[in-house]
Order: structure tokens, then sequence, then C-alpha cells
């Protein structure tokens, strides 16, 4: 037990490599608190002090960063990020091979961009040159309806 308290340094530094590891194999902040935390517990340490000290120093800094930070982790994550694909929801387009959801054939230019094409109703056939709108993304297909049909829903809201 004194050699683990007399090198205790070395534990913490286990700690906070394994929580920024973490941190760093994930897309939001999880993980971060927690390698301060340690931070703290490791130059609680090397200034001697014993293990309760440390474990003490460990929950406390990891505690109080956590409730400091977490509006803004919050904030960071949610934020949702726009890709360009996401900028032509909702722009008319042309077909450009005929859209047969029940065949799995269709394709449309939007946007200047050739882009694979279904329908979003079953039933619905779009043949070559006909104008639709893009109502969604799945995976790399547009899912889009009729332009009538869009101008329709506008003109109801």
């Amino acid at each position: 037990m004194e050699f683990l308290t007399a090198n205790a340094w070395i534990l913490w530094i286990a700690v906070i490599i394994m929580f920024l590891m973490i941190e760093a194999a994930t897309v939001g902040l999880t993980s971060i608190w927690f390698a301060l935390g340690g931070l703290a517990a490791m130059i609680a340490s090397l200034f001697g002090a014993g293990m309760a000290v440390q474990f003490i120093c460990f929950l406390v800094v990891s505690i109080a960063a956590l409730i400091v930070t977490k509006p803004m982790a919050k904030r960071f994550n949610a934020e949702h990020q726009h890709t360009n694909a996401d900028m032509i929801i909702g722009m008319e387009g042309f077909v450009s091979e005929r859209i047969d959801n029940i065949a799995g054939t269709g394709a449309v230019s939007v946007g200047g961009k050739m882009w694979t094409a279904r329908s979003t109703d079953e039933k619905v056939v779009f043949q070559a040159g006909d104008k639709v709108v893009t109502d969604r993304i799945e995976g790399v297909k547009l899912i889009v309806k009729a332009a009538e049909e869009a101008a329709e829903n506008k003109e109801e809201e």
C-alpha cells in the first residue's frame, strides 16, 4: 500500500489517458471532466496527499467541471451540422430517368447535380422531364414528390 501511495501519480496518469482515449473515441463531450479530475488528483499525489484526499480531489474537480461545462456540452452536442446535401431539400429539379419505385429506377437533376431518386409515393411514377421537388434524403437517394403537390402543400400552410 505504501508503494501505491508513493507512486499514485502513475495511477492518475493512467486514469487521465483512459478518459482522454474515451473522449477521443466519442463524438461529443463525454469524459473530459474525469480526465480533469484525474489531473487534479495527480497534482495532489505529487504534493504528497494521501489516497483519500486524491480521490476526493478527483471527485470534486470532476463534478465541478461537469456542472460548469455541461450546458456548453449540451449545446455543442445538440447542434445539427447541415451538409451541402441538406440544402437541396425543398429545391425543384427535373427527372432525367423515369422514377419507378417498384422497378427501382430513377434519377433527377437538382442544383446541377444528378441524384438517384425515388418517389414519396410507391404508386406514383415520374417520367423524364417531369418537374419534382426534393422532399428528403435517404442514404444517397433523393425522395421526391410532384412540384404541383409541393405547391399545394405550401398554400395550405
